[in-house]
């Protein structure tokens, strides 16, 4: 069955015309919060940067403001280890990207050995990438394998596929790959590493979450979703909620089954959350850049 681009790109584009307000905008704003996955994926990062990081995710603002602790901080596999230190006896996961994040280009046993370093070091989550180069000249069959070896290795470990979308071409091929992903084992799917522009947008995503949908009713498995990159304001984040909502219902607005992966949106969602608890912003000094 092939995706309707038109229709999709019509239905995306009415969630970015919702405007919430008043104590359900709080409530979603707090929601949002409590589902990011805190991430620093740059060469220079140091357990110094991590550190921060963990610290902002356990204490992100005054207590006034009620704003929770994300859901999780997404590292490097050499950086478990500190993030899992730095987060004892938080509720906070530590994430790691594996399988020779970002490209995806390597051997599978140079993926494995990647992925079983994130695990023995702690990982509590596992975000692989796909080899889309293998998955564009139609080599289904190797990305499904890949992915169902990477998640047999994580065993309870939750894993999540990104996909890559940006380079994916086509709606089409972004709902094959979605639909492949979850028959190989995947607990999340995921649009993008951060890397590739474009990353997530709302038709990609709406995507994602019918194959979900899908799948659901196919299996009666949930699976989660995961829009990252490209996500910087609050207002962008009440968007990806309500489209879940409205595409999946209620059962998947929590941390377990919905995460938005970002480095720079936890401030604007605080900035929110602190103008609707004063009244008026807050300077964004009184939030740590990290």
């Amino acid at each position: 069955m092939r995706v309707d681009q038109i229709m999709v790109e019509e239905r995306a584009a009415l969630f970015a015309k919702r405007s919430i307000k008043t104590t359900a905008k709080l409530e979603g704003l707090r929601l949002a919060f409590s589902m990011l996955d805190l991430t620093t994926l740059e060469g220079r990062d140091t357990p110094g940067k991590v550190m921060t990081l963990c610290h902002k995710a356990m204490h992100p603002a005054q207590e006034r403001y009620h704003s929770g602790m994300v859901a999780a901080v997404c590292v490097y596999p050499n950086l478990v280890r500190a993030a899992k230190a730095f987060l004892r006896g938080s509720p906070v996961k530590v994430a790691s990207v594996a399988t020779c994040f970002p490209s995806g280009l390597s051997a599978l046993k140079i993926k494995l050995e990647d992925t079983r370093e994130a695990l023995d070091a702690g990982a509590d989550e596992i975000d692989m990438v796909i080899d889309r180069g293998a998955f564009l000249r139609g080599e289904h069959d190797r990305v499904y394998d890949e992915i169902a070896a990477v998640k047999e290795l994580c065993g309870p470990v939750h894993l999540k596929v990104i996909l890559e979308t940006g380079e994916l071409v086509t709606y089409d091929n972004v709902r094959v790959a979605s639909m492949l992903a979850m028959q190989a084992g995947a607990d999340f799917i995921k649009t993008s590493t951060g890397k590739v522009s474009p990353a997530a947008t709302l038709p990609v995503t709406l995507v994602m979450l019918e194959a979900i949908r899908q799948f659901f009713f196919a299996t009666g498995i949930r699976i989660g979703m995961k829009p990252a990159g490209g996500i910087r304001t609050a207002k962008q984040a009440l968007q990806y909620l309500v489209m879940v909502k409205e595409t999946l219902g209620d059962d998947w607005l929590t941390p377990d089954l919905f995460r938005l992966g970002a480095s720079t949106l936890a401030n604007d969602i605080l900035l929110q959350i602190a103008k609707c608890v004063d009244g008026g912003y807050q300077s964004s000094n009184y939030f740590s850049l990290s």
